[in-house]
């Protein structure tokens, strides 16, 4: 299984926008400089994340974007779907595996890459941005200091 360079930048993107949240509207060019990767190559990414409901949009000089949902509603597996569809097994065998008795062997193998798939979306769908943020609440310097 692989997930494209994309949809990885997108999972950053999104938790960009989750710590700075706060911020109001944040410039895709701020995000991309903490990511250190180019403008025009996270507005690829937003292409297909604008697709969802994910995020709000202004224009202008003191527009950008932030998240549209609570961390807790964003999970992984929406941000994997938005951008790649979903976890996707192998659909076809090589041609000598359609061969054997009556394509069995055919169905024991896609059975496996089948049930990889619901454990793989299980956990992804049950990961959200607010989880992410919080396991690594030391790491993003919040201060609880009263």
């Amino acid at each position: 299984m692989r997930i494209s360079t994309k949809t990885q930048h997108a999972l950053r993107m999104m938790l960009d926008f989750a710590v700075h949240g706060n911020d109001g509207y944040t410039s895709l060019k701020d995000v991309a400089a903490r990511m250190n990767v180019s403008k025009t190559y996270l507005e690829q990414v937003m292409i297909q994340i604008n697709k969802t409901d994910f995020l709000t949009a202004v224009r202008g000089s003191a527009g950008g974007y932030k998240l549209s949902r609570p961390l807790d509603r964003c999970s992984v597996g929406d941000i994997l779907r938005a951008m790649e569809g979903g976890v996707t097994h192998m659909d076809s065998m090589p041609e000598s595996a359609s061969k054997d008795d009556n394509g069995r062997v055919n169905r024991m193998a896609t059975d496996v890459w089948s049930g990889l798939e619901k454990v793989v979306m299980e956990y992804l769908d049950g990961m959200t941005l607010q989880d992410i943020v919080d396991k690594h609440r030391d790491y993003l310097g919040y201060d609880y200091t009263i």
